[in-house]
């Protein structure tokens, strides 16, 4: 593993290997004809969108899906030449910058598509889009069950080009659910009801992380991977259907210790006092970092392969811990927020589950100024 930058020692460390495990894991499940979509969003989940879109791109990932122009602009910018997805929406004065960087814009609601549609017409272009139909996520798309109603100004389009459809399940964590089920078959007729107006898209695609681990009838022509490219499972039950790496580390080192009597109150808000004598670590990482402020007087960290709760409210900058118990620590001590060491490990899920949150809002708000450091790329 790389080693910690000078200065200020809180970093993230992002292990490519483990990155190109998973998604050798995912092109094992889901088999060579399936096309693999990695989601590389909200910078890759945390991770670094470029670097880690590279090492997917070398390692036979087929295509990326981002949720904002501006991101799939960065990946051009890196290098990616893969064809790049963008989810979250399409904006008209947006279309010079999709047509220049070869980006692939989600089309939800008619009143959009025309307008891209008339812009397109006016300059004598053509635009690949993907279609997103709302089989019950209640978010984006066009409503399967008014599909009678809209498909006709599909058919219209002459400039756009329906080259995907899809759709997103509801639940993330898992596919065992009948509504899950009933979101499959409602997104499978709007499929048939399309292919009865003769519009063929080349992709059909709905399978998310969970679905592409337990669910192969959603699979169609592509699945979507995400939170799983990363390590995480998004349920623990399927750690025992793929085995997967996490692909972050997240450590800092001691910046002082400090011996206090009983009594002693510490951070903001005399929320945590010392019942005895004790040693108390400050760690150079706070809530500006993307450590949650949840965690106060909740979570744990990592030293000497030990655990060390989170003694009193997180700060901006800084987070104190109670390591009175931890024999030998000292000053300058690697800390680990999420990751391993030696036995012992803090999963992205573990600390969702202080925070009250999960993981994916952990590793997306990671904060910039952390640096990530890539290895095995």
């Amino acid at each position: 593993m790389s080693e910690s930058p000078q200065g200020r020692p809180t970093a993230c460390f992002v292990d490519h290997a483990a990155l190109r495990w998973n998604l050798r894991q995912i092109r094992e499940k889901v088999g060579s004809r399936i096309k693999i979509l990695s989601m590389v969003k909200a910078n890759a989940y945390g991770h670094g969108a470029a670097a880690a879109a590279r090492t997917l791109a070398s390692a036979g990932g087929d295509a990326f899906g981002v949720a904002t122009l501006e991101e799939g602009v960065e990946l051009r910018q890196a290098g990616i030449r893969a064809p790049i997805l963008v989810l979250a929406g399409a904006y008209a004065d947006q279309l010079e910058e999709f047509l220049t960087h070869s980006l692939i814009p989600v089309v939800h609601d008619l009143d959009t598509t025309k307008r891209l549609e008339k812009a397109l017409q006016q300059r004598g272009s053509t635009l690949n889009v993907h279609l997103k139909i709302d089989t019950g996520m209640g978010r984006l798309g066009l409503v399967a069950a008014e599909t009678a109603e809209w498909v006709g100004e599909v058919k219209k389009l002459k400039a756009i080009r329906i080259a995907g459809v899809f759709s997103h399940f509801s639940h993330a964590e898992s596919v065992e659910g009948d509504y899950t089920r009933q979101q499959l078959d409602i997104f499978n007729r709007v499929v048939d009801q399309l292919r009865a107006e003769n519009i063929r898209p080349p992709l059909v695609h709905l399978a998310n992380s969970a679905a592409t681990i337990a669910l192969p009838a959603a699979y169609f022509d592509m699945v979507r991977p995400g939170i799983m490219l990363y390590g995480v499972y998004p349920s623990p039950a399927m750690a025992s259907q793929i085995v997967l790496k996490p692909v972050l580390a997240w450590k800092t080192k001691i910046l002082q210790l400090k011996k206090v009597p009983a009594g002693t109150s510490v951070s903001y808000g005399q929320t945590f006092i010392t019942k005895r004598e004790s040693l108390i670590a400050t760690l150079p990482i706070g809530y500006a970092d993307g450590y949650p402020r949840l965690l106060s007087n909740r979570g744990e960290v990592l030293i000497g392969g030990q655990r060390a709760a989170v003694a009193g409210r997180v700060c901006m900058d800084l987070t104190m811990i109670d390591v009175t118990d931890i024999r030998n620590v000292k000053q300058g001590d690697e800390v680990v927020l999420l990751g391993r060491q030696g036995d012992a490990e803090i999963s992205a899920d573990q600390i969702a589950a202080w925070a009250n949150t999960i993981s994916y809002e952990i590793l997306t708000s990671i904060g910039a100024r952390v640096p990530r450091i890539h290895y095995n790329s």
